[in-house]
């Protein structure tokens, strides 16, 4: 279920961005409705799976600064709320409309938003693979892209 990997990756940047705030280190400006949807996909899932200790080892691994949850947790939760979903018509459409309105506020307010393992950039970006490492990726653009160097200051772009 698609809509399963995807509340897993919001829930994970849920518990990131709370750890964050935590520490001292949000940004002044939060984006509101984003952080409210996500507050919802979390609340969704977290009411469903309670005391999960899965979940509750998705969360450490976001406070701990990891990058993105183990590939096993990540599968655990998955699981979790697959067979939830499965079993509850009422739910797995909560989960995918809770799912969808993160979607929507990261529109709204011009974000990019990732899935299952990916990265969202809404902005520049720079990938330098050296001493032997492979880059790679796929890009979805929504407003045109840029490939090359950065044009100096005062020029425009072709």
């Amino acid at each position: 279920m698609t809509g399963v990997e995807i509340a897993i990756g919001y829930v994970f940047a849920w518990a990131v961005r709370k750890a964050r705030r935590v520490a001292g280190r949000a940004d002044a400006e939060v984006d509101l409705a984003l952080d409210s949807a996500m507050d919802h996909v979390h609340g969704v899932v977290a009411r469903r799976l309670g005391d999960d200790p899965e979940l509750e080892r998705l969360e450490a691994e976001a406070a701990a600064g990891q990058d993105e949850p183990s590939a096993l947790t990540r599968q655990r939760v998955v699981d979790a709320l697959s067979q939830a979903a499965d079993g509850d018509a009422g739910f797995a459409r909560e989960l995918d409309e809770a799912v969808s309105a993160v979607r929507e506020a990261a529109k709204a307010e011009g974000g990019a938003v990732a899935g299952a393992y990916g990265l969202a950039v809404g902005g520049d970006l720079s990938v330098k693979a050296e001493g032997g490492s492979f880059a790679a990726g796929v890009a979805n653009v929504q407003n045109g892209v840029h490939l090359g160097n950065p044009q100096q200051p005062g020029t425009d772009r072709p």
